[in-house]
């Protein structure tokens, strides 16, 4: 299978973001026998906390971009079976001010480099929550974007924001809306059919039919450092990411190899 590269992203924080970049990954290990590479772009590192590492303890991919370690050299092995990770740090913020980057007018075509001989059926880029340097080399190096977003006005209005910014880097690096993913989903949400008129409208045929429904089960498994699949397999989130990576795989064209 040829590799897939996903750039998961949002315009704002408190999307479920970074959740479904972790449950994802860990449903494309542990229930279709993928491999798979997560990079967390973000330098908050909730992504790398979530998988149960310590963000001041590890190199991130700042210091491969800066040509001061490989790519081999800040891939840290997790718990789980294939999944493999690049964890962040507080270097990522200003990382393209810096060393090398700085008079580098072709910078953000770096990270699509480093990416392209990797082996892993698939590679996840948890993306800031902003439209910066960052962001713009994640969907560079993409051939898709995963858009999250949850059922209120500030989430609509970056919603549309990020479409313009991403239209605009499409035109010289084509890559895919994969679909647009909801979080905290209450199928009784009294604004549920005016949120998903403006979703159509700014990413036509995009919404996904799985919904991320609310489950205290997300935030208690990433206090564990673990993914919902092996902390809470029988919540209600388990069954929501596991339908959602079965969705995204089906998108794709790839087949999957459930294992129930």
């Amino acid at each position: 299978m040829e590799k897939k590269v996903i750039a998961v992203s949002s315009f704002k924080g408190g999307t479920g973001k970074t959740s479904i970049s972790l449950n994802l990954g860990s449903a494309l290990s542990l229930l279709h026998d993928k491999k798979v590479l997560m990079i967390d772009f973000d330098a908050q590192a909730n992504l790398t906390a979530g998988l149960g590492f310590d963000p001041d303890n590890h190199e991130s991919m700042a210091a491969v971009l800066q040509k001061n370690k490989t790519v081999d050299q800040v891939i840290l092995k997790t718990d789980i079976p294939n999944l493999d990770l690049i964890a962040a740090d507080t270097w990522l913020e200003r990382v393209e001010v810096t060393g090398v980057l700085a008079s580098d007018r072709y910078s953000h075509e770096r990270l699509n480099e480093y990416l392209k001989p990797l082996e892993y059926d698939f590679i996840l880029i948890d993306t800031p929550p902003s439209l910066c340097w960052l962001t713009e080399s994640a969907f560079i190096a993409s051939d898709y974007s995963l858009v999250c977003a949850t059922p209120e006005f500030y989430s609509i209005k970056g919603l549309q924001r990020l479409s313009y910014f991403m239209h605009y880097i499409s035109k010289r690096h084509p890559f895919e809306v994969l679909g647009v993913a909801l979080s905290f989903w209450n199928k009784r949400g009294k604004n549920n059919d005016a949120f998903l008129e403006v979703v159509e409208n700014t990413f036509p045929g995009k919404i996904l039919n799985t919904r991320i429904r609310r489950d205290i089960a997300v935030s208690e498994s990433s206090i564990h450092g673990k993914p919902i699949f092996t902390a809470f397999p029988k919540s209600r989130a388990a069954e929501d990411y596991g339908n959602l990576t079965e969705e995204l795989l089906t998108r794709m064209g790839c087949k999957t190899a459930l294992h129930v």
